[in-house]
């Protein structure tokens, strides 16, 4: 085994070998909001030092754990252990600690922050490693869990961008899998996505006379009558259907309530399908709003959806289900632009993701381990 760093001893491991669906609330039940997730990623990371097998590495809050068992094949199962901030909502089922639906811990519904967006997926992924040696029979596959920090956060602070820098070889691999919740359906690849503030520019007047200025919010219409006519776009990449997305997302212009204003900002998030790059998709945005100061502010370039790869292809015929594209952006783009093909698949409804009542049914993650377990056997 190496380290970065060397593992608190006072930390109690979490018990990987219960079931999956209570080690999820075992891990929900620690607070992990981004900037926070040192007592998750410890106790991690203490569970995960009691399977010898693994080779472990410790960077800030994220952990890399990989078997070296020389197969032919090597598959990444990466997930991120931070969440969104605990709903303000008075009474919320969303926060931490869990709530059981039903008041039985294990079975139903479970609520709580994290639950969709990815708690059950980390669980999973400790459930797989804490089990795959069990029996005395070794993984037909090589396997790298990737456990991450500072996900829900602005991209410079990802901790799997700081461990593609830090130790890029050791995310090598033929496949990739991100337990993102897909309701147990592969979704391959993601969009791309760009923002962009549109600015006008006017002249400030009392509003009594407003004839003496020129106001630059009005000035912004046609921006918000273009966007609003726009029909965006379904692009089939490697046999999936991307939908795409062209909208403003936030407007700010004024001073006072008496000034006529003389600077209106129109912010814009585009979607776009992962055949195009983040410069042809500005591109895109550049001759729809032709004519206006347009600045783009920040953009993640999608990914394709790779399915064509043989463990791809045979990840998805063990699923059984018919893969669907991702419409959001996650971090497979941070494996397909290390050249690894790679799909989102977890438990969990991803339209409940950062939701107050944000919930997942025990079940989910117990099929969603069966799943996996039963492709990596072989």
């Amino acid at each position: 085994m190496t380290a970065e760093t060397a593992p608190d001893s006072s930390i109690l491991p979490l018990d990987l070998r219960q079931d999956v669906a209570l080690l999820t609330a075992a891990i929900m039940d620690i607070n992990s909001v981004s900037g926070n997730e040192t007592e998750l990623a410890d106790a991690v990371e203490a569970a995960l030092r009691t399977i010898p097998e693994l080779h472990i590495v410790r960077d800030g809050d994220a952990i890399i754990a990989r078997t070296e068992l020389g197969n032919p094949e090597r598959v990444i199962l990466a997930g991120h252990l931070d969440t969104v901030p605990l709903p303000l909502t008075e009474g919320s089922l969303g926060t931490v600690p869990i709530t059981w639906e039903s008041g039985v811990p294990g079975q139903g519904v479970l609520y709580g922050r994290g639950a969709t967006d990815m708690k059950g997926g980390v669980a999973v992924q400790l459930a797989l490693a804490a089990g795959m040696f069990d029996g005395g029979t070794a993984p037909k596959r090589d396997v790298t869990f990737v456990f991450y920090d500072h996900e829900e956060v602005e991209a410079v602070k990802s901790g799997l961008g700081r461990l593609v820098r830090n130790h890029g070889n050791l995310l090598d691999g033929d496949f990739a899998i991100l337990l993102e919740p897909t309701d147990g359906t592969v979704e391959g690849g993601c969009n791309g996505t760009s923002r962009f503030e549109a600015t006008t520019v006017g002249e400030a007047a009392h509003s009594a006379r407003a004839w003496m200025g020129s106001n630059a919010i009005h000035a912004a219409a046609p921006i918000l009558e273009r966007l609003a006519a726009y029909q965006p776009l379904t692009v089939n990449v490697d046999g999936l259907d991307y939908r795409e997305s062209l909208n403003a997302v936030r407007i700010n212009g004024g001073t006072a309530g008496n000034v006529i204003p003389d600077k209106c900002v129109v912010e814009i998030n585009y979607r776009f399908a992962p055949d195009k790059t983040p410069d042809q998709a500005e591109a895109v945005v550049r001759e729809l709003l032709e004519g206006f100061d347009v600045v783009r502010t920040d953009a993640a370039a999608g990914a394709r959806p790779g399915l064509q790869h043989p463990a791809a292809a045979s990840f998805v015929a063990a699923v059984g289900a018919e893969p669907k594209p991702k419409y959001g952006w996650t971090d497979v783009a941070r494996f397909s632009e290390l050249g690894i093909p790679a799909v989102n698949f977890g438990p969990g409804d991803p339209l409940l993701a950062h939701k107050d009542n944000e919930h997942v049914h025990a079940d989910a993650i117990r099929k969603c381990l069966q799943a996996l377990q039963a492709w990596l056997a072989g």
